[in-house]
């Protein structure tokens, strides 16, 4: 099955461009959570990290 799976995507043109578009997906994401990360306001931060200590009354 995996010999067939293999030799049917090696006659596809092309296919090797779907794996470098996945890793580009993957790399923008993570510079944009961390873009994200390093400029969130510290209050906003620090609300955020206090809700589940707070009492619900």
């Amino acid at each position: 099955m995996l010999k067939f799976i293999k030799g049917h995507m090696e006659s596809m043109e092309g296919i090797a461009t779907y794996p470098m578009i996945s890793l580009l997906i993957f790399f923008a994401f993570f510079v944009v959570l961390f873009w994200w990360v390093f400029t969130a306001k510290k209050d906003y931060i620090e609300k955020v990290s206090n809700l589940p200590l707070e009492d619900e009354n």
